[in-house]
């Protein structure tokens, strides 16, 4: 099998690297949606992150990915007297077709056991070998309706459910979604937009250093992927250090009130319905200050992250002919005054 493209290899595309490094950090985000053009590189930064994530433990055998202390209720694996071994696996990133039926998602009566032995036992789906990893769309905006109402189910519970044929099984399936798309090819359901924690933008470099730079790593990739992934191996195990002392450092930092306040103001002006912007935007400051190795979260890291968590959550606006991104600066510009300003009077 052929080694995914390094993480570190990849040229430009900075906004997408970030968004996905902070949902590694911190599963809690809910996600990262990628829409950009054709050959953006959005799948390959994807499978690329496979490279930088940490194992995860389970035992030997298990199809589940159970975790060894709590294995799931159904799963015969951890759950017998003497249990199997310890084991180490990669963590699990499952792509998940357009095509695939809802049977293939979450799962039904293992058909090949019924017939042979008369038993009645239950073949996991894509959603259970995605637990405790990445369940990666590509073409997400074509998913059908259905599948779209099952993810939403379980990515808001963390538990599939299936009740069919005489079955009845609950099983852990908590999992980072991530999404790709082409933004010309239709939009998302705004349920499920609602549901990604970041959502970035990409585009094809627009210098020609950095485009021939892009074709001549992915000329050497192609001649020699394991001389390749080996020269940059390096490169990725730095990062997925950071990621392992970002993720153990996360629940130690200090947010002060002033951030949590600046989370809320920003949210109040532009709009966004609910709380689930704040929550993310704070805890996208949060894994930015854990990735910079800060002890507190500041407002640099709010600004920071503000575009990816709260530009997809923007109501339209038919009197403002400003993008997204126009109006988030300019509700930071906004904050930013009001707070200098307060701060001059109680200079004053």
């Amino acid at each position: 099998m052929t080694r995914p493209f390094p993480f570190s290899a990849i040229v430009g595309q900075d906004e997408m690297k970030h968004a996905l490094l902070l949902a590694s950090v911190e599963p809690a985000l809910g996600g990262v949606l990628v829409f950009g053009d054709r050959g953006t590189g959005k799948s390959t930064a994807v499978r690329a992150l496979a490279g930088l994530l940490p194992k995860i433990e389970s035992r030997a055998g298990c199809v589940y990915n159970c975790t060894p202390d709590a294995p799931a209720a159904e799963c015969k694996i951890c759950n017998k007297p003497q249990k199997p071994r310890r084991t180490k696996r990669p963590t699990p990133i499952v792509d998940l077709p357009l095509g695939a039926t809802e049977d293939s998602v979450c799962g039904a009566l293992d058909l090949e056991r019924a017939l042979l032995s008369g038993e009645r036992a239950f073949a996991p789906g894509l959603l259970a070998k995605a637990h405790r990893g990445f369940l990666y769309i590509d073409e997400v905006n074509l998913l059908e309706d259905h599948l779209v109402d099952l993810l939403l189910d379980v990515a808001a519970s963390g538990v599939n459910v299936v009740e069919r044929e005489g079955l009845s099984i609950r099983h852990p399936a908590s999992f980072i979604l991530v999404g790709s798309g082409n933004p010309e090819e239709g939009e998302l359901r705004p349920q499920l937009l609602d549901r990604f924690g970041l959502s970035v933008d990409v585009s094809s470099p627009k210098d020609i250093p950095s485009r021939v730079e892009v074709v001549k790593r992915r000329e050497a990739y192609d001649a020699s992927p394991e001389s390749f992934c080996k020269v940059w191996a390096p490169e990725d195990r730095k990062w997925q250090r950071r990621i392992l002392a970002a993720r153990k450092h996360l629940a130690d930092l200090d947010t002060p009130d002033t951030v949590l306040a600046l989370c809320a103001d920003l949210c109040l002006r532009l709009g966004v319905d609910g709380l689930r912007g704040e929550l993310t935007l704070i805890r996208a400051a949060r894994a930015n200050a854990a990735l910079e190795k800060r002890k507190t979260v500041r407002a640099a890291d709010v600004v920071n992250v503000a575009a990816m968590a709260l530009c997809h959550r923007l109501r339209r606006d038919p009197l403002d002919e400003s993008g997204s991104i126009a109006r988030v600066s300019r509700a930071i510009g906004e904050v930013t005054e009001t707070t200098m300003g307060e701060a001059v009077a109680g200079n004053a």
